[in-house]
Parts: C-alpha cells; sequence; structure tokens
C-alpha cells in the first residue's frame, strides 16, 4: 500500500522547497525585466505541475497566481486613476480630472495617462505578483506538517502559527470549491453578490468549526507546555538569542554600505552563530520527539542550490541596464542571457526529485 501523499522516506525535505522558492522570489524582487519575470513564472509553474502532491494544501498554488494577478490588475488600475510620477510623452487617452484641495498636493484623480506610465506599472506590478507566485509554489509543494517538525525546539510554537497560517487558505480555497460544485449539482447560482454571499456564509461557519476543533486537540495533546530550565540557562539562552539578532542586522547593514564591509561579513557570522546556539539551549524548554524526521540527502541539496544560483548569478554578473530595462523613453526590454540561463537551473528540481506518491 501506498502512503499518503508527501509522506513517504523518498519526499525531498520541506526546507529545501522553500529555500528554492525563496530563491526565485529574490530574483524577482531584483529586477523589473518582463521576460525575466515570465521565465521565473513558467519555472515555477513547470515545477508545481510536475512535482506536488494530491494534498489539500498543494492545491493553493491557483490561487496564488489569481492573487498575482489581481494585483498586477489593481496596480493598473491605481496608476490609471490616480497618475504616476514617471514622466512621458506618449499619451493613450485622458479621463477627467477631479480638483483637489490644496492639501492633497501631489496626488491627482483623473488626468492624462501615458504609455510609459502603464509600462512602468506593468512592470512593477509584474514583479510583485512574481513574489506571490513563487511563495504560492513553496506553499503547493512543501508539506507545512513535515515543514513544522524540522523546526528546532525554541520555535515551535511559532512555527505552529506558521503553519496554521499557512493550511488556512488552502483549505478555503478547498471549501469554496466544494460549495460551489454542490450549488451547481442543486441548479443553484454559485456566482455573483447572492452566490458569494450563500459560499461565503458556510464558509466562514466550517473555519470556525476548525479552529476550534483544532484549539481543542491542541489542548488535549498539551501544546504549550514547558519543561523546567535553571534560570542562569534562560539568561543565556536570551542573552544570545537577542546578541545574535543584534550582530546579524548590524553584520547585513555593513556589508550593504560600503564603509562597513571590513567588518560586515565577521559581525554576520558571529551573530548566526550566537542566534543558533541560543535557539539551541531554548530548544530544552520545549521537550518533544521527533517520528520519522526528514533527512537532508542530496536531492535536497540540489534543490536548495538550484534556487541559491537563480538568486546569485543574475545578482553578480547581470548588467543593471537589462535587469531594469527603461521607460522613458520607451525601449523593448531584452533578455539577458546570463540571467536567464540562471533562472533555468530552477528547473533542476523537476528532474532530480521523485514522483510525487499518490494515496492508496
Amino acid at each position: 500500500m501506498a502512503s499518503r501523499p508527501g509522506r513517504g522516506r523518498t519526499a525531498v525535505h520541506p526546507g529545501a522547497w522553500w529555500l528554492w522558492a525563496l530563491g526565485l522570489a529574490t530574483t524577482a524582487t531584483r529586477t523589473t525585466n518582463p521576460l525575466l519575470l515570465a521565465l521565473l513564472l513558467a519555472v515555477s509553474a513547470y515545477v508545481v505541475a510536475a512535482r506536488r502532491t494530491t494534498a489539500p494544501w498543494s492545491r493553493s498554488y491557483s490561487a496564488f497566481a489569481r492573487l498575482g494577478l489581481a494585483v498586477l490588475v489593481i496596480r493598473l488600475l491605481f496608476t490609471v486613476v490616480l497618475g504616476s510620477p514617471i514622466p512621458g510623452t506618449h499619451t493613450l487617452f485622458t479621463l477627467p480630472e477631479v480638483p483637489l484641495p490644496h492639501w492633497a498636493q501631489g496626488i491627482r484623480l483623473g488626468g492624462r495617462v501615458t504609455a510609459e506610465s502603464l509600462v512602468f506599472a506593468l512592470y512593477d506590478g509584474l514583479r510583485l505578483a512574481t513574489l506571490l507566485i513563487c511563495v504560492g509554489a513553496a506553499n503547493a509543494l512543501a508539506n507545512p506538517a513535515r515543514l513544522l517538525k524540522a523546526l528546532p525546539g525554541a520555535l515551535y510554537e511559532a512555527g505552529v502559527a506558521v503553519v496554521v497560517a499557512l493550511t488556512f487558505a488552502p483549505h478555503l480555497v478547498a471549501d469554496v470549491r466544494r460549495l460551489r460544485a454542490a450549488r451547481r449539482l442543486r441548479g443553484r447560482p454559485d456566482r455573483g453578490a447572492r452566490g458569494l454571499l450563500q459560499v461565503g456564509l458556510p464558509v466562514l461557519e466550517g473555519a470556525l468549526e476548525r479552529s476550534v476543533a483544532l484549539a481543542a486537540a491542541m489542548d488535549a495533546r498539551g501544546f504549550g507546555r514547558t519543561a523546567t530550565v535553571p534560570p542562569a540557562v534562560r539568561r543565556t539562552t536570551t542573552v544570545l538569542t537577542l546578541g545574535g539578532l543584534l550582530g546579524v542586522c548590524a553584520g547585513t547593514y555593513g556589508l550593504l554600505t560600503a564603509e562597513g564591509t571590513v567588518y560586515g561579513l565577521p559581525v554576520l557570522l558571529a551573530g548566526l552563530a550566537a542566534a543558533l546556539a541560543g535557539l539551541r539551549l531554548g530548544g530544552r524548554r520545549s521537550p518533544r520527539t521527533r517520528y520519522r524526521p526528514d533527512v537532508w540527502d542530496v536531492r535536497a541539496w540540489l534543490v536548495a542550490v538550484s534556487g541559491f544560483a537563480a538568486a546569485a548569478l543574475p545578482a553578480v554578473a547581470a548588467d543593471p541596464a537589462a535587469l531594469h530595462p527603461g521607460v522613458v523613453p520607451l525601449t523593448a526590454p531584452t533578455l539577458p542571457l546570463l540571467p536567464a540561463a540562471a533562472v533555468l537551473l530552477g528547473l533542476l528540481p523537476a528532474f532530480v526529485t521523485p514522483a510525487p506518491e499518490e494515496a492508496a
């Protein structure tokens, strides 16, 4: 008998999927080139189609895609209605402009809409939509329950809250689809304001019932219990964790500024070491066991490294003008070869990871 989807021993570590998706998302934040962003969308969609399972949480990719499309449309509408600071000479149309009081200087309603402003809004909205869809890819590929098992004990309670939040949206999507299908079978409308109201109320009721049942199950299993540790260990944990986080912030700031390049990397590494030591000591207050812990194997390294390569190579060797094509004057974007090849490395998980296991 086959195991449940995403629970077999051959499944890739869920943290590797998140590192891969975050690598693609990092690339999306560093460019407004629509060709690169479209390539990122194609890579994430292909890997999700090839490696996601049939579990409820794996069906959320389409919801994130629709959310990204909505963000893109809203960004364009804001540019049309509220204007844009981008100058332009190619006027597409002119809307009636609403006069505003003097204290609203810098804001306008209506007026001239140029091609340059719309193209800039399109690039910016597409970047944010790609970022959301990359996060949706991680949510569709990484089993949240297995990801929670991999967290250190000090982050267990915070991880539970994040996992509950991540699994809430897929369950809502599944409930909406189920209720809309049931209404269509009964010959009742499932669209429009009336259909939305009659579908939304049962979905809200189901979400409340699910939250109450989850709270009762967590309470019955003793969630939140802590072990007794000496006061010296608690103080040491606090000092190491806070000091490590401050060191990470200072080291990151040093790496981003020209004056702090000398001390930035050592402070960052020292901060990471202190924070990890604090998390390890803090795990003593959360006694728990792991059943069949996930192993970080060669395939997990390949998945994570492909995401790192997609994020690092464009930043190191790409021409800034190719990553951010200009809109004044309007010019056609070109596809930079090295960043495109780095993004294509994100397809590696579709070939080195096992096919999803089907339910028995």
